[in-house]
């Protein structure tokens, strides 16, 4: 059984969530001018409740998303306020937080909770089956050929762009490397997770 589809749709094959930032950019360019207050005020409330979502996942999805530092401690303090005023006000905080981040790193927080709400093994085959073609993506010039030729409408230029940024990413520094640490995955790694995973989507819709 499928899920049921979000409400959106595609330009130049790219799949636009309502409510999204790009969905109000787009709003904003067909209108000549701002998104309207309700607009903002809508998505302002979206992200807050997605904010306050991201306390109920299981430890793996959480730290899986590699979410900045700034939001998992705002997210930490909001889990330990219990003060109805307090809360509040570091709800507005995470709220805050929560629009600054890229399209990408959201799309990435709906589908991890997605995923834990018990989507069916369908769905979690097809989130393993983007993972892996991300993984493979940057790590092979080779995948990438076959990932155009295969899906021939996909923005080239863009996801081989991506792709030296995720790979530059990637490479650790020589203090990451003196401190033994490991490469933090960049937006551009999400971000291709992001073009694949639409892609297949949008191709199984087809099927159907």
């Amino acid at each position: 059984m499928s899920r049921k589809p979000k409400k959106g749709y595609y330009v130049k094959g790219h799949f636009v969530a309502e409510g999204s930032e790009l969905d109000l950019q787009l709003k904003a360019e067909v209108t000549g001018g701002e998104p309207s207050k309700t607009d903002l005020k809508k998505e302002s409330t979206e992200l807050q409740k997605l904010g306050e979502a991201l306390l109920t996942l299981r430890e793996d999805l959480f730290t899986r998303l590699e979410l900045p530092e700034q939001l998992v401690s705002a997210l930490a303090d909001l889990k330990r306020i219990t003060n109805f005023e307090g809360r509040r006000r570091q709800m507005q905080y995470v709220g805050k937080l929560m629009r600054q981040q890229d399209e990408a790193t959201l799309q990435a927080a709906r589908d991890a909770l997605e995923e834990q709400r018990g989507g069916s093994a369908q769905q979690t085959l097809a989130l393993h089956a983007a993972e892996r073609w991300r993984d493979e993506l940057v790590a092979s010039d080779d995948a990438l050929q076959q990932w155009l030729s295969a899906h021939p409408d996909t923005d080239a230029q863009q996801l081989r762009a991506l792709v030296r940024q995720a790979r530059k990413d990637a490479a650790p520094t020589q203090d990451q490397v003196s401190r033994g640490e490991v490469p933090r995955k960049g937006r551009a790694f999400r971000e291709i997770f992001q073009i694949v995973r639409e892609r297949l989507e949008q191709e199984e819709n087809e099927d159907e």
